[in-house]
């Protein structure tokens, strides 16, 4: 009982858990107005993810360290934010041509989280630890714990474990930064690396942490993954260039990447895909440069896989 009272008190002063004056009355309101409602507290979520931006930047900094070291990213939540975690795991290959074992998601109840919600599953702080170490992290690796209410006990478990496994750690909460290096959250903070903390205050429903906590959680995650993914050359302008073709309408979207970028046409973009196996990368430095598939492939070698260093031939430099 004792344990319970404290989880209460705990609670009781996270800012996911408060009630928001602006809907005090929802419950009397038309749908016109409660939809005017979440809109208006949606509106800040942006804001609040803007705030964090100096955050996030080292985040991907990290992240794009270990990609380049063969390290990984693994998302580590419970219930809305394990999902999302796995969310932006599964995406990155399809889009990016990245191995599904670069980016990874760790849910609290497993696999069979995901579509049902599986009770208690997150309330230890072992079973997050018992998963870090079935994914054998270790100090190439990017642990990055998701948590609205910041204490999910199996979200701090994965992160300490991490930590003490030698990985980077980054731990993304809507509560304010204030608490979590606040004394009770000392020893969670001394196992994190990097804090994001978007504040997006009380839901509109209390407690409902799927809603602006889950879309500034989402924003958060996109902006890692597709930052990363742009500072590893899978980008040109600002198209997707190493998605794979597994399906028919990837297979459209690739001509359509080689047409908008060249200004060939459908069956010549067609031809030069099949001369460079199917490898939109090759193709468009071919196409640029005016090379063949070998001289192209030599080329993007040179440049770090980089397009547009490799149709200027020139060594890929960072900024």
């Amino acid at each position: 009982m004792a344990d319970h009272k404290e989880l209460f008190e705990q609670l009781k002063h996270l800012s996911t858990e408060q009630r928001n004056p602006a809907s005090m009355d929802i419950d009397a309101r038309s749908v016109d107005e409660i939809l005017r409602i979440i809109s208006t507290e949606d509106k800040k979520v942006a804001l609040a993810v803007e705030g964090e931006l100096p955050s996030i930047s080292k985040a991907v900094d990290l992240v794009v360290r270990a990609f380049k070291n063969g390290g990984r990213l693994l998302y580590a939540g419970a219930g809305t934010s394990g999902r999302l975690g796995v969310l932006d795991a599964v995406e990155c290959p399809p889009t990016y041509g990245v191995p599904f074992e670069m980016v990874q998601g760790m849910i609290a109840g497993g696999e069979k989280a995901m579509f049902r919600a599986q009770e208690g599953a997150e309330d230890k702080e072992e079973n997050g630890a018992r998963d870090v170490d079935e994914k054998n992290v270790g100090d190439k690796d990017v642990v990055c714990g998701i948590a609205a209410s910041l204490r999910t006990p199996y979200v701090v478990g994965a992160v300490k474990r991490a930590k003490q496994l030698g990985a980077k750690t980054l731990y993304v909460t809507t509560n304010p930064r204030s608490r979590l290096y606040s004394p009770e959250f000392a020893e969670l903070a001394q196992a994190i690396d990097i804090g994001i903390c978007p504040e997006v205050g009380p839901e509109v429903i209390m407690g409902s942490t799927r809603m602006k906590s889950g879309t500034a959680q989402k924003l958060v995650l996109n902006m890692i993954t597709t930052t990363a993914m742009v500072r590893l050359g899978k980008v040109y302008e600002n198209m997707m260039i190493d998605l794979q073709m597994t399906n028919q309408k990837l297979h459209e979207r690739a001509k359509r990447v080689v047409m908008t970028i060249t200004g060939v046409g459908y069956e010549e973009a067609s031809g030069y895909l099949e001369k460079a196996d199917g490898h939109v990368k090759t193709a468009l430095v071919m196409i640029k440069a005016r090379v063949g598939k070998d001289e192209a492939r030599r080329r993007l070698e040179r440049a770090d896989g980089f397009v547009r260093a490799a149709i200027e031939d020139k060594e890929y430099k960072a900024l």
